[in-house]
């Protein structure tokens, strides 16, 4: 049997299907996200407390180096196998060398019901990844049309995004104040992570819905992009965790964030940044596509594929 918070994603995606009523009103959603969002900064710093030490640094700019990495690999294959023009494949490669904050969530649910060994540092990738793939994209596409935006908005705009705010903010106050020091609200926020993942995929399976009644046939060649593109570069995050030897659930993770795509920070920045790009493109292959991949078999997948090598 999956996890069970699979099954409220499936919930979202029949009700969806089925037109019926059911939705999640956008200020509950907006206070899921949010609590979600904290609650894996706040466990993800309190892990790290007492742990940082200068050997996480060849981890950290490997980390950052893959976020630079993917969004230059997948332009050229979007520009001249999948065809889009210059915006939307800047856009899409943004969305993809970026990172999807509920399939962290989902694989770290994954590795924790399969008892596997997480290195305190994981949550800092989910952070990592969200920042350089949107600005390197948009340097991509400030050199294809000679833009001259203001590269000080583009950081600011990636910057003060609220994924990357509560995320940075939320591993901050948990390396700072420590179990002993957050146990007042480590009910709340700990306490609850997997329900406020299953309210968080219900919603989400409602919304990748939209995207699959009727299926855009005629966007056949950017489904196919996001129905293997997760895997291949998933072995980026295998690969990555093989070499500097991290713990199997750590890998795994990275892997799966490797294989995700962003559906919350990198549309804002996106559409603030590249007006000509079609964000809503880049959500239906981010969350339409991707997302319901990586949380209906992929992860699993990843594991499986990850035990193979390893051998």
């Amino acid at each position: 049997m999956p996890d069970i918070v699979i099954m409220f994603f499936l919930l979202g995606v029949l009700a969806g299907l089925a037109k019926s009523d059911l939705k999640v009103p956008q200020a509950a959603y907006d206070t899921l996200s949010i609590l979600l969002m904290l609650t894996l900064g706040l466990k993800g710093g309190l892990a790290l407390h007492g742990q940082l030490n200068w050997q996480l640094v060849p981890e950290v700019i490997t980390v950052i180096l893959i976020g630079i990495a993917v969004p230059l690999l997948l332009y050229p294959i979007l520009r001249t196998v999948i065809l889009l023009n210059e915006a939307n494949s800047a856009s899409i490669a943004a969305h993809y060398g970026s990172a999807s904050a509920g399939t962290f969530a989902v694989a770290l649910a994954y590795a924790e019901a399969n008892n596997l060994a997480i290195s305190p540092q994981t949550t800092l990738y989910l952070v990592l990844l969200e920042l350089p793939a949107i600005v390197v994209a948009i340097l991509i596409h400030r050199k294809a049309t000679g833009s001259s935006s203001s590269m000080a908005g583009i950081w600011h705009e990636a910057l003060t995004s609220r994924g990357v705010l509560l995320l940075a903010g939320g591993v901050m106050i948990g390396y700072c104040y420590g179990p002993e020091g957050s146990k007042d609200i480590a009910p709340l926020f700990l306490g609850v992570f997997k329900a406020l993942l299953a309210l968080f995929l219900l919603e989400m399976g409602r919304c990748a819905s939209q995207y699959l009644s009727p299926i855009p046939i005629h966007h056949w060649r950017l489904m196919l992009f996001g129905l293997i593109a997760p895997f291949v570069l998933s072995l980026i995050g295998i690969a990555t965790g093989i070499a500097l030897d991290l713990p199997e659930g750590t890998t795994l993770i990275l892997a799966s964030l490797t294989a995700s795509a962003s559906y919350i920070a990198a549309p804002a920045a996106i559409r603030t940044a590249i007006k000509e790009a079609d964000v809503g493109l880049a959500i239906f292959a981010a969350l339409g596509v991707t997302f319901p991949l990586n949380v209906l078999a992929g992860i699993p997948i990843y594991f499986e594929m990850m035990q193979w090598i390893i051998g």
